[in-house]
């Protein structure tokens, strides 16, 4: 078979096996290129030790990015190019990265220490598809599969324990028996991997294809990084709305959002105060009264202990403090929303309303959407029509007051407030005149 190799990166490759060298795109890229989809970036392997790649590339900018792990960054037609030196792996002392590497002549020896056989391929031109440790049958199966033995893969590098499960999550593939044994034995290690770490490959995990599933069946990995969600675990909510438990509830909703990072985020934390917040009434029904506060609160602490960045968190916080609030195609209601929030806040809003109502019993489902839908029809005419929600489209500002005599300071800003709540429900038409008489009369 034939991969198609871009043109920097072949240029690359036959450079390297001009000087003498053997060559190979590998990993990442090649695995993509025999799913059929456009690899993000090329990565190259080599028998040339690092100085030996800047020697050959003399003339390229070059980049030391890891030269004690033997890689190097080539820029050729402005496309970055990392090339790494065949090697073999030190100790993991810190289960995250070796703590040596013995660069070595055999490209086997290099595959081997990768961590998935659908990862641990290599191709060029002359050669074809190199499959030492059947990577390919493995994509056709759809299966990852550690290489070697899974327990010392993920004794190396604890971040392939999550790997394995966000793999499986986007390419909609099964763990392999005992590749899935030894994660779920290992699952502690994740304590090891730095927060950054873990927050990239969950953002990869959650919008995935597979994601319900997959956090389903390693659940108890996920707690690993957020313990919270572990009292959501077989929760009953014992409620007519709904028809999963808690934590089911959840994970259909992020399934059911659509693959934005921000409403994901949201719908993993939106119900994970629930266990807390349970009561029963005396029918039997099971009640959360509070707990959109608190799954917001725990959001806002995960989320700054995963280092996510503070405009994310915020926003995130917003969306859950606000996802049971059953907006109304009622146009007092939505211009209160949209003064408080915005427009783009809105679109968000419905959005987790949508996936939230979708993750619930189907018995009112319909019901539900057409209210929400209906809630984003009227909030698109007041916002193409550009109606008054905001003191922005208010036909009266500061200015205008101090130039009719009122003084400057915080009274004027109380008097607009009220102008526009008063145009807002109807009560005063939206013109200079009209505000103006009625701002002397709240004097």
């Amino acid at each position: 078979m034939k991969i198609d190799i871009p043109d920097f990166a072949l240029a690359a490759i036959n450079i390297l096996n001009k000087s003498g060298y053997e060559a190979y795109a590998v990993g990442g890229c090649v695995r993509d290129s025999l799913m059929g989809k456009l690899p993000n970036d090329w990565d190259i392997c080599t028998n040339a030790h690092p100085e030996k790649v800047t020697a050959v590339f003399d003339g390229f900018k070059t980049i030391p990015t890891g030269l004690k792990h033997g890689t190097i960054t080539i820029i050729i037609d402005n496309n970055p190019l990392e090339i790494t030196t065949f090697r073999r792996d030190g100790e993991y002392s810190d289960s995250r990265r070796p703590d040596s590497v013995l660069f070595v002549p055999d490209l086997k020896e290099d595959l081997s220490r990768r961590d998935f056989t659908i990862n641990a391929m290599a191709y060029s031109e002359k050669d074809g598809l190199i499959d030492f440790f059947g990577g390919r049958a493995d994509l056709e199966k759809k299966l990852i599969r550690c290489v070697g033995e899974a327990d010392i893969r993920f004794s190396e590098d604890a971040l392939r324990i999550l790997r394995a499960v966000r793999f499986s999550s986007v390419l909609g593939f099964e763990i392999e028996d005992k590749t899935s044994a030894a994660l779920i034995e290992k699952k502690n290690r994740l304590s090891r991997v730095s927060p950054e770490r873990i927050a990239a490959e969950m953002n990869k995990l959650l919008l995935g294809k597979n994601v319900f599933e997959v956090m389903k069946k390693y659940r108890e990995m996920i707690a690993e990084f957020i313990p919270e969600i572990r009292a959501a675990f077989d929760f009953e909510q014992k409620n007519p709305h709904h028809n999963l438990n808690v934590y089911e509830h959840i994970l259909k909703s992020i399934e059911s959002a659509p693959k934005d990072l921000t409403i994901r985020l949201t719908m993993l934390f939106h119900d994970i105060g629930k266990p807390q917040c349970f009561t029963v009434d005396e029918k039997g029904i099971g009640h959360f009264k509070g707990h959109q506060k608190l799954s917001a609160e725990t959001a806002e602490r995960v989320l700054i202990r995963l280092k996510y960045p503070a405009d994310t968190v915020s926003l995130v916080k917003s969306l859950i403090l606000e996802h049971d609030n059953r907006l109304k195609a009622d146009e007092r209601i939505i211009k209160r929303f949209l003064r408080k929030y915005g427009y783009e806040f809105f679109k968000l809003q419905a959005q987790v309303r949508r996936a939230d109502c979708n993750a619930q019993s189907p018995r009112l489902l319909n019901q539900k959407l057409e209210q929400i839908e209906a809630a984003e029809r009227l909030c698109e005419k007041i916002v193409g029509e550009n109606e008054c929600f905001s003191l922005h489209e208010l036909k009266i500002n500061g200015d205008i007051l101090i130039k009719n005599g009122f003084r400057q300071g915080e009274i004027i800003g109380d008097v607009l407030n009220r102008l526009l709540e008063n145009v807002i429900s109807g009560e005063l038409e939206n013109t200079e005149t009209v505000l103006l008489n009625k701002a002397r009369e709240l004097l």
